[in-house]
């Protein structure tokens, strides 16, 4: 007897698709995309491995743990014999769209050859929809088609590439296949050290936000996700932002003590939220762009297939400009393109404020164990 297999985000979309009656087996992707290293030419299993050790790393969640979810995950999707159907439940932002290509390219390689794949991508939130609303979902939801399967394979392609510009030449052609992609890569980019004051978007924001009195790290990564067009971005994940821009040396923002800021373990967690925080001035004359932060920071990061090391020389995002420059050249990366994307105008809705607290769930959605990404929005 075939049944019907449900993939979606992480535990909290994957909770309530389950208490609405959904039918079939429901799993959890639960893997914090937008974070951390991801070479798109590795095997499922081998870049899983990967993810697995970099979220690990960072503390979010034990490697026997999160490598042991992984694992299963895939070995469901690789043996799909007792399925006649796979539907794919995501959600519009950059979390959950980096989640759908990699299923989607996945599964147009073969995987699911002979079986019905079909995709639901929600403009929201999945968990604070009713059972009616989600049975309207699924009884409209549409076979993915061939044209879906190759930009996917492509954008994902894009993402794990070690080249961004492979993005931005993505973002020139038509992405309608998959309308909320644009945006989300866009998003992408603008993690990149901004060619202002090389702070990625997110850092400035945190750093704005503290600097207009959102003090305490909660009321800080609230004010965040209030400003982003479509929430991606889980508590966890904020906070090891905050980690990052602060440390002994050439710190951008401390405790209110002086103290570096740390990340916070479950045991001390109530502490670090309700913390005060206070940018140094060295972070304010960074925010300022009087100091350029990608010069001075010694850290490396991921994002997708590139790794952005501490230099005066590399990609960077021209804010103005909305796309990515080499720094220190003349030429934009990309032939200029609309100014503003149709979701970058869009205002957050307010349920997705809090949307993403997902740390702990593995960062977005569910976060390593709550996966860091909306520990307090959506996610999973």
């Amino acid at each position: 007897m075939t049944q019907r297999l449900n993939i979606t985000n992480g535990d909290s979309a994957a909770g309530t698709l389950s208490e609405a009656g959904v039918e079939g087996k429901i799993i959890s992707w639960r893997d914090v995309l937008h974070e951390g290293p991801v070479d798109s030419s590795l095997s499922l299993e081998e870049l899983s491995k990967e993810r697995a050790r970099f979220i690990s790393e960072q503390g979010w969640d034990d490697f026997a743990h999160v490598s042991g979810d992984f694992a299963e995950r895939d070995r469901v999707i690789r043996h799909l014999d007792y399925f006649d159907e796979i539907v794919l439940w995501f959600e519009d932002d950059l979390y959950d769209q980096l989640q759908l290509i990699q299923l989607l390219d996945f599964f147009g390689r073969g995987a699911a050859r002979g079986k019905t794949v079909s995709v639901i991508v929600v403009d929201g939130y999945i968990p604070p929809l009713s059972v009616a609303e989600l049975k309207k979902l699924d009884d409209n939801r549409q076979r993915v088609t061939p044209e879906q399967l190759d930009l996917a394979k492509r954008a994902w392609n894009a993402f794990g590439s070690a080249d961004p510009t492979s993005i931005s030449k993505l973002l020139d052609e038509n992405t309608s296949d998959l309308p909320y992609l644009a945006n989300a890569l866009r998003r992408h980019l603008e993690e990149f050290p901004s060619s202002a004051n090389g702070l990625s978007r997110s850092e400035s924001e945190a750093l704005t936000a503290i600097n207009a009195g959102h003090s305490t790290p909660v009321a800080a990564f609230l004010e965040v996700a209030a400003r982003q067009e479509s929430i991606f971005l889980g508590d966890i994940i904020f906070y090891s932002y905050l980690e990052r821009l602060s440390g002994k040396k050439d710190a951008l923002v401390t405790w209110k003590d002086g103290s570096p800021v740390i990340a916070p373990t479950s045991e001390r967690s109530r502490e670090f939220v309700e913390g005060e925080l206070v940018l140094t001035p060295l972070g304010r004359e960074v925010l300022a762009g009087r100091k350029d932060w990608h010069g001075i920071h010694e850290g490396t990061r991921w994002l997708g297939g590139v790794e952005i090391k501490a230099a005066e020389i590399g990609w960077r995002w021209d804010p103005a400009e909305r796309q990515l420059v080499r720094h220190g050249a003349s030429k934009p990366a990309k032939p200029k393109g609309q100014s503003r994307s149709k979701a970058a105008a869009k205002k957050p809705k307010p349920r997705r404020t809090a949307k993403k607290s997902k740390p702990r769930r593995t960062a977005k959605k569910s976060k390593p164990r709550s996966s860091p990404k909306r520990s307090s929005r959506k996610k999973k």
